[in-house]
């Protein structure tokens, strides 16, 4: 695992008085700032496990945005950090100066307790943003989310919408305020306004293998939420084998530290910790997670997906005072999705973020195979088959994702294009009996075939067993919580 985010120091200074300049000595004039620190220095700091005080990382994170760092010089800071580590203070400050990076936005008062967001450490199948959001705006939230591409074998959010023809994730703060005005949702990317240094960070963990760096993911996750001005906030933690993290202690850890210096910054941050070794829904791969999406806001769908949109959205809703329980706030997101008001929203969304209206009405109106005709698809699918008889007991999402990446579904450097059409469905779900020769994948992509590791590679992600049929059980596992509030009147569930 990185190095963990430490404590920082616990003592401070004694206050000095307004007219004691000195510090207690002779009186005369302060001593001028220190010099900056040049780019190499502030890396050799950081490389020998020593800390950066907040001019450091606000110098570091200017010179980012201003092009003067070298992107060897950003690959070298972000390794440094990546094996050094920073202490809470460090990554606080590390958050502030990428907020801070561009424009800030700002929202009519009013909006204040109904501004909410959610973002997700990264999965395999992860299309719960594309529901979540205008589920929240048919509950009455305004959802001012900015996302990001793919990571690594991760799917991006952004990615999975670019996929739609005519969607546009670059949005002025002009814009947004519009969005959140007529739709209640918007889902948009960094742009030269907004968190720009945190953008170009960002795909620079995905090529530098600094992706699973602890205060790295808090400050990116934190300073693009915080420029939201928000409400509440709820993290989707991801553990396990296709997680970055493996194990739901190091999940656990990152939780706390996103709730900690969430509540240092004046943030209402909950995390929820969620397994990750089977990918989520049935769908993997940016058209095809976009049709599972439509399909959980028609009701239906997997209940994996839809059990966790409906628990991450009870949480805010009660987070952010506007459901008095989580389970109110669940039973809230549910009905949106059982009444069509949240695919309305979307449909909503998508054509106000430049999808034309009539191809917005179609995908949110038509069949799951009206849908499929109206996005980007693969030239050739193959199916794999159960190679003997036996239950379900896990897919594992990492071989899927990385032949998937391969494929063209992710990048291997920064800007790469991707093939919106490379994809897999499930054809079985966990706990499900086959018998030897039962398709239970069917593979979406460009290339004439699978090559033959590519796919021993699936093959060998199907585990069975002779266990009897099982229900699977829910990929939710805990929830940490902020300290609450000294005026609430709330109760922790």
């Amino acid at each position: 695992m990185a190095a963990p985010v430490t404590p920082g120091p616990s003592a401070s200074p004694a206050p000095v008085a307004p007219d004691d300049l000195s510090g207690g000595g002779s009186r005369g004039p302060p001593d001028p700032p220190p010099e900056p620190k040049q780019l190499p220095e502030l890396i050799r700091l950081k490389r020998d496990g020593g800390r950066l005080s907040e001019a450091d990382i606000r110098g570091f994170v200017r010179a980012v945005v201003d092009g003067s760092a070298q992107g060897a010089q950003i690959g070298a800071m972000l390794m440094a950090i990546r094996l050094r580590g920073m202490d809470l203070e460090e990554t606080a400050a590390l958050t502030r100066a990428l907020a801070k990076s561009g424009q800030q936005l700002e929202w009519p008062e009013a909006w204040r307790p109904q501004l909410v967001d959610k973002h997700s450490t990264g999965g395999v199948g992860d299309k719960v943003s594309l529901v979540l959001a205008p589920a929240l705006a048919a509950c009455g939230c305004k959802v001012p989310m900015i996302s990001g591409r793919g990571l690594g074998h991760t799917g991006g959010t952004l990615d999975k919408l670019e996929s739609i023809p005519g969607f546009t994730v670059i949005q002025s703060p002009e814009q947004m305020q519009r969005l959140l005005e007529r739709v209640g949702c918007c889902i948009v990317g960094q742009s030269k306004k907004l968190v720009p240094a945190d953008g170009i960070l960002y795909e620079a963990r995905d090529v530098t293998a600094t992706v699973d760096s602890l205060p790295l993911i808090t400050a990116s996750i934190l300073s693009k939420k915080v420029v939201e001005n928000l409400s509440a906030l709820v993290v989707d933690v991801k553990f396990g084998g296709a997680a970055v993290f493996s194990s739901q202690a190091q999940a656990r850890e990152l939780a706390e530290v996103l709730v900690g210096v969430g509540a240092s910054l004046g943030l209402r941050v909950a995390a929820a910790l969620t397994a990750m070794d089977n990918p989520l829904g049935r769908s993997v791969g940016h058209t095809l997670e976009v049709e599972e999406a439509l399909r959980c806001m028609d009701g239906a769908g997997p209940a994996d997906l839809r059990d966790l949109v409906t628990r991450l959205g009870g949480v805010l809703l009660w987070l952010s005072g506007q459901a008095e329980a989580q389970d109110e706030g669940a039973a809230r997101v549910a009905k949106a999705l059982e009444d069509g008001s949240a695919r309305d929203r979307f449909e909503r969304m998508l054509a106000a973020q430049g999808v034309d209206p009539g191809l917005a009405r179609a995908l949110c109106s038509g069949t799951p195979a009206q849908r499929r005709q109206l996005l980007p698809g693969a030239r050739e699918q193959e199916e794999l088959h159960a190679p003997a008889d036996g239950t379900v007991e896990l897919v594992q999402a990492l071989p899927l994702a990385r032949v998937l990446h391969e494929l063209g579904a992710g990048r291997s450097r920064a800007g790469e294009p991707l093939r919106p059409g490379v994809g897999a469905e499930l054809l079985v779900s966990v706990g499900q009996r086959l018998r030897r020769g039962t398709p239970w994948l069917r593979v979406h992509l460009d290339a004439p075939a699978l090559s033959g590791p590519q796919r021993r590679a699936l093959q060998e992600a199907l585990g069975l067993s002779d266990r009897a049929p099982f229900a699977a059980s829910s990929p939710f596992a805990d929830l940490v919580l902020p300290p609450p509030r000294p005026t609430s009147t709330h109760t922790q569930q």
